[in-house]
């Protein structure tokens, strides 16, 4: 589980990485919880919480809210 102290000093690109690296691991968890290989299902929504606070830091620097080079799109 990722703090959000954590998140708010990466810089933007590290931080898509991060999300990249987080939703193939949601996804793996997912197919896991599916296929009953899954010891522990909290661990999908711990996962799914990474994603949101890594998107909502992301949409930070887009907005403009949290300073370093906004992302281009």
């Amino acid at each position: 589980m990722v703090k959000m102290e954590e998140i708010k000093q990466l810089p933007l690109e590290e931080l898509k990485v991060r999300l990249r690296d987080a939703e193939e691991e949601l996804a793996n968890l997912r197919f896991q919880l599916a296929t009953h290989q899954l010891d522990n299902p909290l661990k999908v929504r711990h996962q799914h919480r990474d994603v949101a606070r890594l998107k909502t830091v992301i949409r930070e620097y887009e907005l403009g809210i949290r300073k370093g080079t906004k992302a281009e799109g």
